[in-house]
């Protein structure tokens, strides 16, 4: 279904280096990258440009965008999110969405991934001391720096920061006529391997969901719709928060097929109990 034909991988940041290796080798496309195709427009991370609807939708606008541009039936796109994890609120996280569109036939498949590795991070620096402290903790120069002066400020930003000569220079350029300085860590892909690990991860998730064909129809991104919760607690019996089951389903035929607790469990340990461990 896939071999041999193009797949536009729509970016501006060098996505293509973790994403293109993959899919030529897996799924058997050659891989190409639309020519002067200014994603910032559907949103930036410095603020310049607000997202203003979900990731999921923006991915979408963008990939079918690339693909009218250059005439090509089968595209992929990514949209990046950073901030507090849903469920461990204090712990900053990297939320990937990598979606594969098949004009072709019909197809549209998405995958999520998400991880705690991130450097993802932005305060006030009072001085150069500072700057420095910061400089370390998100990786510098590896990953790249934005400076601005203030956090909600969209004007005058300086993005794309890797060498300490430019970071100190614009930082006190920035200082001598505000006071003072917004420092946070450049999120575009090509500035941040830590996130570009990442974006490779949801690659592989989501060619794991490509090659997961529906066992009536052999259609392509059979997954799952459905997380049954209620896994009996090993002491006390009563049903726990943690997966029982997960209904797969098919966007095509609708077909559908359940699958016991992924990590063949029967019962969970009364630690994880709201009852046993309140």
């Amino acid at each position: 279904m896939f071999k041999d034909r193009r797949l536009l991988i729509a970016t501006m940041h060098q996505k293509e280096q973790v994403i293109a290796p993959l899919m030529e080798q897996k799924i058997g496309v050659k891989c190409m990258v639309p020519k002067n195709f200014n994603t910032d427009v559907y949103g930036t991370f410095s603020g310049e440009v607000p997202r203003k609807i979900p990731a999921i939708d923006s991915a979408r606008i963008k990939c079918l965008h690339a693909m009218k541009i250059e005439g090509c039936d089968l595209g992929i796109a990514s949209e990046g999110s950073f901030g507090p994890h849903p469920n461990l609120y204090f712990v900053n996280a990297n939320e990937e969405i990598l979606l594969w569109i098949d004009k072709k036939n019909n197809l549209e498949i998405t995958h999520v991934e998400w991880s705690l590795e991130t450097n993802f991070n932005g305060k006030y620096i009072a001085n150069e001391e500072e700057l420095m402290v910061f400089a370390k903790q998100v990786k510098f120069p590896t990953h790249g720096i934005i400076l601005k002066k203030s956090k909600d400020s969209n004007k005058d930003v300086f993005k794309g920061i890797v060498e300490l000569e430019s970071l100190l220079r614009i930082f006190n350029q920035i200082k001598n006529t505000s006071n003072k300085v917004y420092a946070e860590t450049d999120m575009r892909a090509m500035y941040n391997p830590t996130r570009m690990k990442v974006i490779e991860a949801a690659t592989t998730g989501l060619i794991a969901k490509i090659k997961s064909c529906c066992p009536s129809c052999k259609r392509p991104g059979f997954d799952v719709s459905e997380v049954v919760r209620g896994l009996k607690c090993s002491q006390c019996s009563l049903p726990t928060k943690s997966i029982l089951k997960l209904i797969f389903q098919c966007k095509g035929c609708h077909y559908q097929e359940e699958r016991i607790n992924p990590n063949n469990k029967t019962s969970e340990d009364p630690t994880y109990c709201d009852f046993c461990n309140p």
